[in-house]
């Protein structure tokens, strides 16, 4: 199956430019401008860094991120707790289903409005995520 494009629009090269999307076959990259040269980089490669840093935001965390998304839920009760803390832990194994349905437009576009971003070097390494309102590891004080 290929791999979409998780973070369409959601992606900026060090300049702060916007990285366009392209696909070859059926392969989705990530084009950055590298003085004139278009340096296309696997998404998967990039859209898996964000992911496992998002993973190991979660991890630790579970049980208490299971009582808040059951309470926006309005849906405390013990089964579904368990239910959401199960996904939490175990999110790693629905990397392949995220990746084959992609996240919807409309989600991109409420990250974006958020103020979430993904920095990306010419080489495809994540140089930094802003994700406002998460704290740093380490800043927890």
């Amino acid at each position: 199956m290929a791999h979409r494009a998780l973070f369409t629009g959601l992606v900026f090269d060090e300049f702060d430019n916007p990285v366009e999307v392209t696909f070859i076959g059926s392969e989705a990259f990530y084009v950055v401008d590298d003085a004139g040269f278009m340096r296309h980089i696997p998404s998967e490669q990039v859209d898996k860094q964000v992911l496992n840093s998002m993973m190991e935001l979660i991890e630790g965390h579970e049980d208490l991120l299971s009582e808040q998304t059951a309470k926006m839920l309005g849906q405390e009760d013990i089964f579904t707790l368990a239910m959401i803390e199960s996904q939490l832990k175990n999110i790693d194994k629905q990397f392949d289903t995220l990746f084959e349905t992609g996240i919807p437009e409309e989600g991109r576009a409420y990250m974006g409005m958020m103020g979430f971003r993904i920095v990306i070097d010419i080489h495809g390494d994540v140089v930094r995520i802003d994700q406002p309102g998460i704290i740093a590891p380490g800043d927890e004080e």
